[in-house]
């Protein structure tokens, strides 16, 4: 039978399942076989003192089925507890290869096994050598040059044991590692686009709305006019359109002149008088495109929330850095329901997401309330405490915010 797939020809989630794990403490139990020799040697009475062979056969079998099982859970095996029972089981092996000698001296590669199973790192380096000596050590004093078999047996069993599980446990981190990425991917894949559509329909259909209204004002006494402004609105419709699909895929590409002739549209539909003032040298890319989001997002909150009458937009560019300044006189936060809902002091969401793209770019962004004389959108008036709004953004210029931050910063895959 073929193993289930989904609609593009992977495994299904059944199958992965099912596939090869990290080896478990039953992997470790065939290798009691070789305690074989030693209970027949008790069965056909070729031990002296059966009895304390008996016993410690069993103690050791039971000290070894524990310390291999609890080695496969990290915080077990980490423990005090399994240091002390890995101790308690090198001392009856000593003692049962020391008395008996012959078949038994097998158990001092099987402690070693056990050892590698358990310890990690350096704890394994100061453990192994001696562990080799010792075992090296007992048995010459029963089999003479037969103890560099079992000497070496002992290191082996140890390394290599430790070797493998250190490499299964890497790959099942890796494993899991790569799970979190994936599913880190799709989360900031998810952001990056909600907050795209956020910005960009939220922009967009705020502009629809505010040219739908100056056409049904203008239509009865100036249907010319009104035709131009349902004539914008298509326009207006199918850039959206466009946009949206660019969204999708994650490579945007603006430009900060276009976003202001849009934004100069948008208020003039209003009836806010727009004021663009822009100077300093030609921008980057990804600079036009992050400071595109924030003319989008600014100009959107002023006519959707301010009541203002002038808008001020200026971009002041320099060799250090780029400053974008949005400023309205109209009511602000004191409004109640003013554009300071959507800046990030008071928990909205355009703001606080082009927050982040700036700071991913090294810039950073403020908005809150205009106060104090000369405040609001350049009209030269003393306006009073909380009149009018300011949305300022800041982006570094130079090798520290070169073209290759484009991806991360402009388009980020949220």
């Amino acid at each position: 039978m073929k193993p289930a797939r989904d609609r593009c020809g992977r495994p299904g989630p059944q199958d992965r399942d099912r596939r090869p794990g990290p080896p478990s403490g039953y992997a470790m139990l065939p290798w009691l076989l070789l305690g074989l020799g030693s209970f027949s040697n008790l069965i056909r009475g070729e031990t002296p003192n059966p009895w304390f062979g008996a016993i410690g056969l069993l103690v050791f079998n039971s000290l070894y089925v524990s310390v291999v099982f609890r080695s496969f859970d990290r915080a077990a095996r980490d423990s005090r507890a399994t240091r002390w029972t890995l101790v308690a089981m090198g001392l009856m092996t000593f003692g049962l290869a020391g008395a008996y000698g012959g078949s038994w001296l097998l158990f001092l590669p099987l402690f070693g096994l056990a050892c590698g199973s358990v310890l990690r790192g350096r704890a394994l380096a100061l453990v192994g050598l001696p562990l080799t000596a010792a075992a090296g050590g007992v048995a010459a004093y029963h089999d003479g040059w037969g103890a560099v078999s079992v000497a070496y047996g002992t290191f082996i069993s140890m390394m290599v044991t430790a070797a493998i599980l250190t490499l299964s446990e890497t790959v099942v981190q890796l494993r899991d590692t790569r799970q979190e990425l994936a599913r880190s991917a799709v989360e900031r894949e998810r952001l990056r686009f909600s907050r795209d559509l956020h910005d960009l329909l939220g922009h967009t259909l705020s502009v629809i709305v505010v040219k739908a209204e100056a056409a049904r004002r203008v239509a009865p006494r100036d249907l010319a006019a009104a035709l131009g402004q349902v004539s914008d609105i298509e326009s207006v419709g199918r850039q959206a359109l466009t946009e949206v699909r660019e969204a999708v895929t994650g490579y945007r590409e603006g430009s900060l002149a276009t976003d202001l002739d849009r934004a100069r549209s948008a208020l003039a539909a209003a009836g806010i008088e727009p004021v663009v003032r822009q100077s300093g040298p030609p921008l980057e890319p990804w600079a036009e495109v992050l400071l595109g989001w924030v003319v989008r997002e600014a100009v959107t909150n002023t006519v959707r929330h301010s009541a203002a009458t002038r808008c001020l937009i200026t971009v002041d560019g320099s060799p250090e850095r780029i400053r974008l300044t949005v400023t309205d006189d109209g009511a602000g936060a004191a409004g109640g329901t003013g554009a300071a809902e959507d800046s990030v002091p008071y928990g909205g969401t355009g703001l606080k997401g082009l927050t982040e793209r700036l700071a991913a770019a090294g810039g950073s962004l403020e908005a809150g309330p205009v106060a104090g004389p000369g405040a609001g959108a350049g009209t030269g008036a003393k306006d009073p405490v909380g009149q009018g709004f300011r949305v300022t953004a800041e982006l570094p210029v130079g090798a520290a915010s070169a073209a290759g931050r484009v991806r991360d910063t402009a388009y980020p895959e949220w």
